[in-house]
């Protein structure tokens, strides 16, 4: 094990498989593999494992004595629009109505918008024996593309997507009246990356390894690679002066050690405080082996390995390893309460005080490019909305303004976007680009910033919600350039909303100092308290500021999630089987 546990206070607390391990992987990170990947990376985010499954239907025919026979080519869509391709699937013979088997594997992102595109050829027969894999693409007869986002997918009830095939844009010529048929994806959840096996193990007859004192035990759990080599996967605590030891809970994802009959090796040590632990047995079982030996109650001899002469052979220790719990739970995904017909709202808030300066002038945070590049103001709304949208079924999101004097009028601080006195809905992200753009033309620029009145619009939405037993989570965007000078209102207001299925998002833009959103974001652990001494039953706020995303190669959404985990993804069991 060489150094892995030298440090001796650290060195001899459990590393993965834990109860507090299991619990923020379940919530965050179904895929442990892609969670540390990513995390590697400073990311941390909302991710599954997904498997794509295609047909068609209705294809041309580019054959003359036969049918087609086609194949399907899947792609990712870059930021900057390139294609990487992700894999091809077999050629079906003679079908104009395929349906392929071989599927994709692809890492669900919530925080991304991940387009995806299909392109089915039509393979000519004298390419058939060879690999699809090496297969030139030109050489081939193009049958139809079909492009869509994975978020238009997974947010399907039943998960399935159909698709008109188009002629595509990569491909130039008249464009063409006649169908080309259509594709059908349909998305699987991996179920391994749900489930998670409890297992509580124990030995007895441990033998001594120390001189004066019984010896220190401890388990290293690793995972067996096609070449052999092993890949611990968790570590148990240190148990001193114990050779009956029982350890505490492990919590295994079943997709992380491969499957159920994947074998796992699992060794004994004495701990040393210098790092060189002394191997006291081992035995070799998989998953399935292990719950066998919980069900018939008997244990299984420790072994260690040992040389005659040439020859590797093992010795049988009287040791043993029994298997007290052995049990299997599958984590509820965010995935899985879409399916089950719960949706995402989106709102958002825009701050139209006079300290953003005057929209028509360059140097405002307001101010529209000619160019159409967009100002903050719009690329936060752009970003965020962008990978909202798919979620909400109507797409018609409540808009407001706060911080201005519309027309003839008193400075508002919370006014409907859309000008309209009667309701607050636009209809779609461009929809709100619009609303927006109208106002800066229709209402004066004012103050002060206050948060507290377009909080409290917002959540009275999220109560009706709540009343009417609607499936629904809200989440508000709140882009600001200043400091509030309504910190308790809002605190008070933020409190007050803190059972309802809402989360809210602040988004700093400008260079002002933005000390006081920090404490309406309680990421610290201190949760807000009202003026009446009521404490938040939960952190429903996440400040960003915008100049801190735009220096990394994040956006928006994806740099929310690298610093925490959203407070959507935070409710308390109890509250996300009432909201999510």
């Amino acid at each position: 094990m060489g150094n892995c546990c030298s440090d001796v206070a650290g060195g001899q607390s459990a590393v993965g498989g834990t109860a507090s391990y299991h619990t923020s992987s379940a919530v965050n990170a179904p895929n442990e593999a892609v969670e540390a990947f990513l995390k590697s990376r400073g990311y941390q985010g909302l991710y599954s494992q997904i498997e794509l499954s295609l047909s068609a239907s209705n294809l041309r025919d580019r054959d003359v004595l036969s049918k087609s026979d086609p194949m399907a080519v899947l792609y990712i869509k870059g930021r900057d629009g390139s294609l990487q391709e992700l894999g091809r699937t077999e050629v079906v013979l003679n079908s104009l109505n395929p349906k392929w088997i071989r599927k994709y594997i692809l890492t669900y992102q919530f925080e991304t918008v991940q387009y995806l595109v299909f392109r089915i050829y039509d393979v000519d027969t004298q390419f058939h024996n060879i690999d699809v894999k090496v297969l030139k693409l030109e050489e081939q007869q193009f049958l139809g593309e079909a492009t869509c986002a994975l978020s238009q997918i997974v947010t399907k009830s039943n998960r399935s997507l159909s698709l008109d095939l188009g002629h595509g844009e990569a491909f130039s010529g008249p464009a063409h009246t006649r169908k080309f048929g259509q594709l059908t994806v349909y998305a699987e959840e991996s179920v391994a990356s749900k489930t998670t096996t409890e297992l509580i193990l124990r030995c007895s007859d441990l033998e001594s390894k120390d001189l004066f004192s019984k010896s220190d035990p401890f388990l290293v759990i690793s995972k067996l690679t096609e070449t052999g080599v092993a890949v611990p996967i968790c570590k148990t605590e240190v148990l001193k002066n114990d050779h009956s030891p029982k350890w505490k809970p492990i919590f295994l994802n079943i997709q992380l050690v491969g499957s159920k009959d994947s074998p796992l090796t699992i060794e004994c040590f004495d701990f040393n405080s210098n790092g060189k632990h002394d191997l006291i047995g081992k035995v070799q079982k998989s998953l399935a082996d292990l719950e066998k030996l919980h069900s018939i109650g008997m244990g299984e001899n420790l072994f260690i390995p040992v040389s005659v002469g040439q020859n590797h052979q093992s010795k049988v220790l009287k040791s043993q390893l029994f298997v007290d719990t052995y049990s299997e739970k599958i984590q509820y995904t965010f995935l899985d309460y879409l399916a089950g017909g719960y949706e995402l709202n989106f709102m958002v808030a825009i701050d139209f005080t006079a300290s953003n300066g005057n929209s028509r002038l360059p140097d405002s945070l307001h101010y529209i490019d000619p160019s159409g590049r967009p100002n903050a103001y719009q690329r936060a709304i752009l970003e965020v909305g962008g990978v909202l949208q798919f979620y909400d079924s109507d797409k018609k999101f409540p808009a407001w303004g706060f911080g201005a004097r519309p027309i003839d009028g008193p400075v508002s601080h919370c006014f409907n976007l859309n000008g309209s006195s009667n309701y607050c809905e636009v209809d779609g992200i461009q929809g709100i680009m619009t609303a927006y753009t109208s106002a800066l033309f229709n209402v004066s620029l004012a103050g002060p910033t206050l948060f507290g009145h377009v909080v409290t619009s917002a959540a009275f939405i999220a109560s009706q919600s709540v009343a009417n037993n609607e499936r629904k989570y809200f989440i508000l965007l709140i882009i600001t350039d200043g400091v509030i000078t309504d910190l308790q209102e809002t605190k008070d207001a933020l409190v007050s909303a803190s059972d309802l299925p809402l989360s809210i998002l602040i988004i700093g833009v400008g260079g002002a100092d933005f000390k006081e959103m920090e404490i309406l974001d309680a990421d610290k652990g201190e949760r807000l308290e009202s003026s009446t001494g009521r404490v938040a039953s939960r952190d429903i706020v996440q400040f960003v500021p915008f100049r801190d995303a735009q220096s990394g190669d994040f956006s928006i959404v994806q740099f929310t999630f690298s610093r925490t985990a959203f407070p959507i993804f935070s409710i308390h069991e109890s509250q996300s089987k009432k909201y999510m």
